[in-house]
């Protein structure tokens, strides 16, 4: 091979993180096993793509492999790292999220799935319900420059209420889990909280009382702590990982702290 096909060569990088079976970058795709519920996720993201919404990455169909092909999102990402970076914590962060969060149900509301869509989650799409990301976590978020560029990995997209998905961020970012999981990830202001939380829902344009969001934060973890348990049981390797690791305890623990959550 010469020198000069040599230096444009395609490098194939394994990306960091992630539960579920890993990606690998191509160029400016990204390649992922494709699953029974990625035909629908690509009928989302093109509806995204056709309403303009920079956020999420661009579905291209699959490769010879059969693995999903993805535009890749450029930026920083949390990886492997158990300490999160700082920028997961700024109140620049959060305000960037709820806006980023905001103008996706913008877009998704007039998303209607095909009759035949099969999600992860949420079961069928009824009238009133949006395809919520349901899973928009610092891990699955890209960080370039100081700006968020958006999410990947919308595999946990599915049927659900526009508030519940605010929640289901809301947690995450502000964040709302077990106190435990929140120092492990470097996160010490636990009397800043209920102000952060505020910050959020103010950012995202949601003016109702917060203590419907903190209950459905509650309301959430526990039917995804029920779900990972029945899932590791039905032997789903995704579940049983996450039974193994401890998650279902720590959202159970989660939802018994929030009920003395101090505003």
């Amino acid at each position: 091979m010469s020198g000069s096909a040599g230096r444009h060569e395609i490098r194939r990088i394994r990306l960091e993180g992630g539960n579920d079976g890993g990606a690998i970058r191509i160029g400016a795709t990204v390649r992922r096993a494709a699953r029974a519920w990625t035909p629908a996720v690509h009928e989302l993201l093109r509806h995204l793509e056709r309403k303009g919404f920079a956020g999420a990455p661009r579905a291209l169909g699959y490769d010879e492999q059969g693995r999903e092909v993805l535009t890749f999102l450029e930026g920083e990402t949390l990886g492997n790292r158990l300490v999160w970076p700082e920028w997961t914590r700024t109140e620049e962060a959060l305000r960037q999220v709820a806006r980023w969060l905001r103008d996706y149900h913008a877009a998704v509301a007039d998303f209607t799935p095909p009759p035949d869509a099969r999600w992860r989650v949420g079961g069928q799409w009824s009238p009133g319900q949006i395809i919520g990301h349901n899973d928009a976590s610092p891990f699955n978020a890209a960080w370039h420059e100081g700006r968020l560029s958006g999410f990947f990995d919308w595999d946990f997209a599915g049927p659900v209420g526009a508030e519940s998905d605010l929640a289901w961020t809301a947690l995450s970012w502000v964040p709302l889990h077990a106190r435990r999981v929140a120092e492990l990830e470097g996160f010490r202001a636990f009397d800043r909280r209920g102000e952060r939380l505020r910050t959020f829902l103010d950012a995202y344009g949601w003016h109702g009382d917060p203590a419907v969001i903190v209950r459905e934060i509650q309301a959430r973890m526990s039917a995804r702590a029920r779900d990972i348990r029945a899932g590791a049981v039905g032997g789903d390797p995704l579940y049983a990982k996450l039974l193994r690791q401890g998650r279902a305890e720590d959202m159970d623990r989660a939802v018994l702290e929030l009920e003395d959550f101090a505003w």
